[in-house]
């Protein structure tokens, strides 16, 4: 009797884990407008909130939720004291996740990518010197932080120092954020005062670095 034949595998695509990348973070986005952090958090236990909240933060990330709204939230719900550092928990996490999800999923594809003078460029500053180039990229006004995470996931940069330049470049405006939130309730305080003028500040910023980015396409 003749030895059946092995089956035969099918050949597997290397956009195949891109498009599952995409469509998680669909999924993600989509599934954000059934689920609001503060109803969510107010069925924890007090001792859990804010666990609990740092993991919805990070979600809200992968969700493309925007994270002035939840930093805010972060604030109403647990106060200046405690709520920038749980809305930077957060941040860090859903930092986390995307890397992880882009590393995992779409690095194979997507690394012949970079080819070009300036992709090859920024993937050179995220391998040699990872931290310095995440926290620059995170201090800068108007980058998108999708964008950053999974750029970096596809670059060399290591987990660590990825983390570490989010943390900290992420902390300015998520902590102005938050306290802005704490303290909406007093709109004359220092506190929101200050907040106010920070995320002013940061605002401006952006406007002046898409604006200078407008300004060198447009000869190109």
């Amino acid at each position: 009797m003749p030895d059946s034949a092995p089956p035969s595998r099918l050949p597997r695509s290397r956009w195949t884990r891109p498009v599952l990348l995409v469509l998680i973070l669909a999924a993600a986005a989509g599934s954000a407008v059934f689920w609001d952090p503060r109803t969510v958090v107010g069925a924890v236990p007090a001792l859990w909130r804010a666990p609990a909240f740092v993991l919805l933060f990070a979600l809200g990330t992968l969700a493309f939720l925007p994270k002035p709204a939840l930093s805010v939230a972060a604030g109403v719900l647990f106060g200046a004291r405690w709520g920038a550092p749980v809305a930077v928990l957060g941040t860090t996490l859903g930092a986390a996740l995307a890397f992880g999800l882009g590393r995992g999923l779409g690095r194979r594809a997507l690394r012949p990518l970079l080819r070009g003078r300036a992709l090859g460029a920024l993937d050179r500053q995220l391998t040699e010197q990872g931290f310095r180039t995440v926290l620059v990229l995170r201090l800068v006004p108007g980058v998108p932080f999708q964008a950053v995470n999974l750029g970096a996931a596809v670059c060399g940069v290591r987990l660590g120092p990825y983390l570490a330049g989010t943390a900290l470049g992420v902390l300015p405006a998520t902590a102005a954020y938050a306290v802005a939130g704490a303290s909406a309730g007093t709109p004359g305080s220092p506190a929101f005062l200050a907040s106010t003028a920070v995320i002013l500040v940061l605002g401006a910023l952006s406007l002046a670095a898409l604006w200078r980015g407008r300004r060198r396409a447009a000869p190109a």
